[in-house]
């Protein structure tokens, strides 16, 4: 067996640990960043991420996505209604039920941010091939897995 490759592989681990704990750092610092020039918390700003990729979801799934507590899920959508960036709507089907939703008239503050640096990123994925671009994918997805994992252990 050749240690040289066993070392190689722990620097290499080593490294991207390295990089993934920095790049998880200058994430919450640019959405708190975000968060902060729109008067708002980053989990309300993550909280609009969610409404926009899922679309209207009930306070229990959005605590489902979140891993907050119910209460503080209530808190959190209350503080976004009152600065006018969700509403609450009658579910379709289930009268007894409520759904959050985005007030699009009013998040087009929020998208402006990261245009700029949507597009820097589409700029730099020119450096990588189609199956570099699988592999960080894949890698990202594990990754957001095993964090999403940790936070509902760490949960209520």
């Amino acid at each position: 067996m050749d240690h040289s490759l066993d070392a190689d592989r722990a620097k290499a681990v080593e490294d991207l640990l390295s990089v993934t704990r920095e790049h998880s750092g200058v994430t919450v610092m640019f959405h708190t960043a975000v968060a902060e020039r729109l008067g708002l918390g980053a989990s309300e700003t993550k909280t609009l991420d969610l409404l926009e990729r899922f679309g209207p979801l009930t306070a229990k799934e959005l605590s489902q996505h979140t891993g907050l507590a119910p209460a503080s899920v209530t808190g959190l959508v209350d503080r976004l209604e009152a600065k006018g960036f969700v509403r609450r709507a009658k579910h379709p089907t289930d009268k007894r039920r409520v759904l959050i939703e985005i007030r699009w008239e009013n998040i087009d503050g929020l998208k402006r941010f990261f245009v700029d640096w949507s597009h820097q990123v589409a700029e730099f994925c020119e450096e990588f091939t189609t199956e570099e671009l699988g592999t960080v994918v894949r890698f990202l997805a594990g990754n957001s897995t095993l964090q999403r994992e940790a936070a509902a252990r760490l949960g209520p």
